[in-house]
């Protein structure tokens, strides 16, 4: 988990969509209750779309009805990286990629057992890969 990936603008641009760039590039949002894996239930490793990088693990996905998927805790702590996030006249924390950077999701302190904590992610910046052993 610390390959550094760098690219630039343009060659993030030319491998996300314009909705994924958007959001992972541009620090976008998307809108609640409308993501992919935002009622997904099957057991396996969220990855980040952008690197690849392993972020998050079906078990530690939990439904928070925040419209968005969220997990109580990383699949290990150097997967992912925090900063305080001051736009839009909120104080947040920001959790991005520790891979390449890609802005993720922000995490809230309202989260259940065992970490308190909601990682409320965006899932255009998720790819998911299914559990071997659940497809067959």
């Amino acid at each position: 988990m610390n390959k550094k990936v760098k690219k630039t603008e343009a060659e993030w641009r030319a491998k996300l969509s314009d909705e994924a760039y958007h959001i992972l590039r541009e620090k976008g949002t998307e809108r609640a209750f409308t993501g992919k894996y935002y009622r997904h239930d099957e057991e396996g490793v969220y990855r980040c779309v952008a690197c690849g990088q392993a972020l998050f693990t079906s078990e530690a996905k939990y439904h928070s009805g925040s419209g968005w998927p969220s997990f109580y805790a990383p699949v290990g702590e150097a997967a992912v990286e925090t900063e305080r996030d001051r736009r839009l006249f909120l104080v947040r924390t920001e959790v991005m990629c520790s891979s390449c950077g890609s802005h993720l999701g922000h995490v809230f302190e309202d989260g259940p057992e065992p970490t308190g904590l909601r990682y409320c992610i965006n899932s255009v910046a998720l790819d998911f890969e299914p559990d071997s052993e659940t497809e067959a």
